[in-house]
């Protein structure tokens, strides 16, 4: 498997790698990645079964962090690693298991356990709409109203949406993330005494409930040198919701 991913920037610039949440991918990042191209070389993957990247029957983080491993060890050296939501969580897992492939490591509102936020009920709703009936795009977003009522959701999940010859159909392998669900929920165990030393930033919304001050035991025990910001207007899609300052409070951490 070889994970496709969008370049920005120099090559010669020093690199930071993204990696996008659940449902998501490299595309949703692209005004982020313009902006940090100006000092970073900046790879947006797509992670396995999502975007253009390969589908496989795998979806769990050990297996995720290889992955992604393997495309960083292309690089020839160490990265910032910078991962939302899903990628956070597969950044965190990487860091773990290979803190020699990163310099520093972003999480942006996500913590190392075990959640019940669920998208399965989005996903089952995406897989019943009958794309072969669809017509254009608008008819999708009708198909998918009755379930996900938020327009901006709603839009993020169409972002999913590739035409082509045939007709419509998902980027996403979406019987195999609903399979692997609790995976994609949860966080693999490591032994006590497992960390990751090097500076790490813990990003969090204001307005979301995914990283809070009872998880900050837990952090400090894996990720020993974790600083934390909030940024307050902004919910779970933080550099989505207030990007210029989530770019700030990204400068802040690295100009450290």
């Amino acid at each position: 498997m070889r994970l496709a991913l969008v370049e920005t920037g120099e090559a010669t610039s020093p690199p930071l790698v993204i990696l996008h949440g659940l449902l998501g991918s490299s595309r949703n990042w692209g005004s982020v990645a313009k902006a940090l191209s100006e000092s970073w070389r900046v790879i947006a993957l797509d992670l396995p079964n999502h975007g253009a990247s390969p589908w496989s029957e795998t979806m769990d983080y050990p297996f995720m962090a290889r992955e992604i491993a393997a495309s960083i060890e292309a690089l020839g050296r160490k990265v910032v690693l910078l991962g939302h939501s899903m990628g956070g969580k597969a950044a965190m897992t990487l860091a773990l298991t290979r803190p020699d492939l990163v310099e520093r490591l972003i999480v942006v509102d996500i913590a190392p356990v075990t959640y019940t936020h669920t998208f399965s009920p989005f996903i089952r709703a995406m897989r019943a709409v009958k794309l072969s009936e669809m017509r254009s795009r608008a008819d999708v977003s009708a198909a998918l109203e009755p379930a996900v009522p938020d327009r901006a959701f709603r839009a993020f999940l169409l972002q999913n949406l590739e035409s082509g010859v045939e007709g419509y159909r998902w980027r996403p392998n979406l019987a195999v993330l609903v399979a692997h669900m609790d995976d994609i929920l949860g966080f693999p165990a490591f032994p006590p005494g497992c960390v990751y030393s090097g500076p790490t930033l813990f990003l969090s919304g204001g307005r979301s409930d995914y990283l809070r001050p009872s998880h900050h035991e837990t952090i400090a025990a894996l990720f020993p040198a974790a600083c934390y910001a909030e940024i307050a207007a902004a919910g779970h899609w933080v550099h989505a919701d207030a990007p210029e300052a989530f770019l700030a409070a990204l400068g802040n951490f690295l100009r450290r």
